[in-house]
């Protein structure tokens, strides 16, 4: 009589919602008479409720272990191996209800759940072999509606989250979880792992090592643990050998890193880059913008990926390429010093698309007043159009157009004026200077000078002197 007065106050304060006092009753009930089912029941359903769903299954399969025929009882049990991901387990204490009455519709119903879990199970793992991670976390949310107080689901859709680069996800499942169990090696596995992919390998080896303790034959947690550890070491040599100047011995040891690890995307991206520094010292610069677009493929807002190809793409003269990078720079770090990159590129690019007057001389940008005044002189000598009066129309046609460049090239180059505005990429069009109306035999003559002007005559088949009047 005690017993029942306790597990009907139990009844009470369980209608109530009140799962807590209702716990506290029905295990005085157990307290007093230890071998009633319903109460074992009765507390399974309470435990449940709380979400305490290992708790509750001891007591559903105590209850049936009571009495075999408790149908409560047994759906009870099964619920619990539902919601904990056993759905074998579940499948079986279903079965078992509807032995004992197979009208039951909520066994007949949970039964089509629990085919349906296992059938989710199945596809994830072969998604996972596949490496189609984002299945893998759809078919796991699905599956974690019927199970949701199941670890092992949580942990593959946290590590599948990691493996996708969601590392704030799949760190609060995997925290969720340690909160419970804080000796939960799979969960310490993930936590390492995101740590590893976010390249704080550092932190991620500690969490490896813990998960190693807790379960020294986790697979998984041993070789990420190695991988973390030569990756570490690999790449401190790497940076060591960079700072003592050893470029080659820099870029065997980078390269060896990358091999490592594929999937360690955020560090490969820092590797990757990193030997592009390295290719852009031995000035390898083709190879230095192959290794910082592989950087930022990988990592696309690795911004030093991008300053560092822009800054090869200037040195090789790509100068669309380099202010296409400076302009993705500049609009996701708003910095000065981006933006008068930005600058001088555009600059450069602008100036890349005019004549080359330093070229077309054959004179550095360096060059002197005399070393202009003389390169002036050899080439206009060179394409002088009376030097090829016998030549073919299509030749006179070329060589006098080179013959005016010459003298646009000198006219702007030996006026310091028009020289430095051309230098720092200004119009020259603002000098009043109209390419289009400027005539080549002024420049000569004025340069050349003498009253009679100046002629070429042949001294015998494709010979040539100079005549002065």
């Amino acid at each position: 009589r005690e017993a029942e007065s306790f597990k009907e106050q139990g009844n009470a304060y369980y209608a109530k919602k009140d799962y807590n006092e209702a716990y506290n009753y029905y295990t005085k009930a157990i307290d007093t008479c230890p071998n009633n089912a319903s109460y074992y029941g009765n507390r399974a359903a309470t435990l449940m409720m709380l979400g305490r769903f290992r708790e509750a299954l001891a007591d559903a399969q105590q209850s049936v272990r009571l009495d075999d025929s408790f149908v409560r009882g047994h759906l009870r049990e099964g619920k619990c191996h539902l919601s904990l991901g056993n759905a074998m387990a579940a499948s079986r204490c279903f079965q078992r209800v509807l032995e004992l009455d197979h009208k039951n519709c909520q066994a007949q119903q949970e039964l089509k759940s629990a085919s349906t879990v296992l059938e989710y199970e199945k596809i994830a793992e072969v998604d996972f072999e596949k490496r189609d991670f984002r299945k893998v976390v759809f078919c796991m949310d699905r599956a974690l509606e019927f199970a949701p107080a199941c670890h092992r689901f949580k942990i593959l859709k946290a590590e599948c989250l990691a493996l996708l680069g969601r590392y704030p996800e799949a760190q609060s499942v995997a925290s969720d979880i340690l909160r419970m169990d804080s000796t939960n090696a799979d969960a310490l596995y993930v936590r390492g792992l995101c740590l590893y992919y976010e390249d704080c390998i550092e932190k991620a080896v500690q969490f490896f090592v813990q998960a190693l303790r807790m379960a020294p034959d986790h697979e998984k947690a041993c070789l990420a643990c190695r991988n973390a550890k030569a990756l570490k070491a690999k790449k401190e040599d790497g940076n060591k050998a960079f700072k003592e100047g050893n470029y080659k011995l820099a870029h065997e040891l980078y390269t060896e890193a990358l091999g490592i690890d594929p999937n360690n995307i955020k560090t490969n991206a820092k590797l990757y880059c990193n030997r592009g520094t390295v290719n852009s010292k031995l000035r390898k610069l083709e190879e230095a913008i192959d290794d910082c677009t592989n950087a930022v493929k990988l990592d696309e807002t690795y911004i030093k990926a991008y300053l560092r190809r822009a800054q090869c793409y200037m040195d090789t003269e790509q100068y669309e390429d380099a202010v296409r990078d400076y302009e993705k720079v500049y609009q996701t770090e708003k910095t000065k010093e981006h933006k008068q990159l930005l600058k001088n590129a555009q600059v450069e690019l602008k100036k890349s698309k005019r004549k080359d007057y330093y070229k077309i001389l054959g004179v550095d940008k360096n060059a002197s007043e005399d070393e202009i005044k003389k390169a002036y002189r050899k080439r206009a000598l060179m394409h002088h159009p009376d030097r090829h009066s016998g030549a073919s129309a299509e030749v006179q046609k070329e060589e006098e157009k080179k013959f005016k460049e010459v003298g646009e090239a000198f006219t702007i180059l030996s006026d310091p004026k028009k020289k430095a505005r051309y230098d720092s990429g200004q119009d020259l069009e603002e000098d009043g200077l109209n390419m289009g109306e400027f005539d080549a035999n002024n420049i000569f003559k004025a340069f050349f000078g003498g009253p009679g002007g100046f002629s070429f005559e042949a001294s015998g088949p494709g010979n040539f002197f100079f005549q002065f009047g």
